[in-house]
């Protein structure tokens, strides 16, 4: 690999809270929260309510295309933030037409919203019943391959399906292809659409709060299921510049770690996730002492977030408590495949305006977790890096740093 600097001259996001950059970061920084009675489907039966969706969504806000339309949910947030993150970088057509462009992105469900329509036809109706084009939509890999066709991306074409660690792992995969020279630009990020399937396999769980979200409080009582999509359009630095491109931020490094454990429950030392972080600082060249934020996994369940802080402790020693650190599932939930890569959205906005969201929900401080969270009130102080972490489903663990942009 060279030593070529990433940056990111675009974002787009669809989220809970809101819809393009301005929008997400105004509720984010107000902390706002997306947490609400389920719309999408009928939750009678459930033990629980409440999720976090998308509201009013509708593609045709953002582009006038009829075989949009007819895709799934989960391509369609991809490709709305695809278009704003390409509008925000300044990337016209001739250029797209020009230029080597790949498409990365992760993901946990797919399209599971078109697998339920297929499996709602077959039980009904039968399995010859089932619309041919209903079987081609729900493999995930369609969603960057959508991406790609609808605006002429004909770069590396990428899924990568690690669950919720997925936006990190498509972000790093996007940062080596720049700089291995393989792409000239890099759409990453992550997307989820909000369904029957995970809302029901994460109450099976008993890992969903009847209300709402509260990450590293002392009466926290799980996660809430969301959904969304963020992107980044990335490139080298060399390209921006030639260009004359506005930077949000740079990509330093990233890291990748496994627990090795257990399906769901996270290893009770950390070691994937104090892992991912110690070789996200050694592909940055970067310290402990560097680090001035944490975007928190933080899911609001009783393990997730006593093990993050204390990977927290085991990497950052003496520092951990001088490191404010907070989740925003509080207010968007878990969206997911989408977590991530909003998360490394949020990352690139804070060290661009100094400002760092809350966590809100915070009521009863945990004795297990006693850190910085930056409770229910945004704060304004330098951050020059920022640290994502994301952990996953089978103890797949991804640690993205973003950095302000200095030349």
């Amino acid at each position: 690999m060279n030593n070529c600097r990433i940056v990111i001259t675009g974002m787009g996001v669809i989220s809970p809270i809101g819809e393009g950059i301005s929008n997400f970061w105004e509720a984010v920084l107000s902390g706002k929260s997306g947490i609400r009675e389920v719309q999408a489907f009928d939750t009678a039966r459930f033990r629980t309510h409440n999720g976090a969706e998308v509201i009013n969504f509708d593609v045709k806000n953002y582009l006038n295309c009829p075989s949009v339309e007819k895709m799934g949910r989960a391509s369609q947030f991809a490709i709305a933030a695809t278009k704003s993150a390409i509008e925000d970088a300044n990337i016209d057509p001739e250029m797209i037409r020009k230029s080597n462009i790949g498409v990365s992105l992760g993901t946990t469900m797919g399209e599971i919203q078109e697998e339920e329509k297929v499996s709602k036809i077959w039980v009904e109706s039968g399995v010859d019943k089932v619309p041919a084009n209903h079987f081609l939509q729900y493999p995930c890999g369609n969603i960057p391959r959508n991406v790609a066709a609808v605006f002429g991306l004909h770069g590396p074409n990428l899924m990568v399906p690690t669950a919720c660690a997925s936006g990190n792992y498509a972000i790093g995969y996007a940062f080596d292809m720049l700089k291995e020279g393989k792409a000239d630009f890099m759409i990453a990020g992550g997307v989820d659409p909000f369904s029957r399937v995970a809302f029901t396999g994460f109450n099976r769980l008993l890992s969903v709060a009847p209300e709402t979200c509260q990450p590293f409080d002392g009466e926290r009582k799980g996660m809430i299921v969301g959904e969304g999509a963020g992107i980044l359009v990335m490139e080298t630095l060399e390209s921006a510049k030639k260009r004359g491109a506005s930077i949000y931020a740079e990509v330093l490094g990233y890291g990748l770690g496994c627990d090795a454990h257990h399906m769901t429950t996270p290893h009770p030392e950390g070691y994937g996730g104090a892992r991912a972080i110690k070789a996200a600082l050694d592909c940055a060249g970067v310290t402990i002492e560097d680090i001035d934020y944490i975007s928190a996994h933080g899911t609001g369940t009783k393990e997730n977030d006593r093990i993050e802080t204390k990977i927290i402790k085991k990497v950052f020693k003496e520092r951990a408590k001088e490191v404010p650190m907070s989740s925003i599932k509080s207010m968007i939930g878990h969206t997911m495949g989408a977590a991530s890569a909003i998360e490394a959205v949020l990352c690139a906005l804070v060290v661009k305006n100094n400002k760092i969201p809350p966590t809100i929900n915070f009521k009863i401080p945990d004795p297990e977790c006693d850190l910085d969270y930056v409770p229910n009130v945004y704060r304004e102080c330098k951050v020059d890096v920022a640290l994502s972490n994301a952990y996953a489903f089978g103890g797949n663990d991804a640690a993205l740093l973003i950095g302000k942009y200095q030349e």
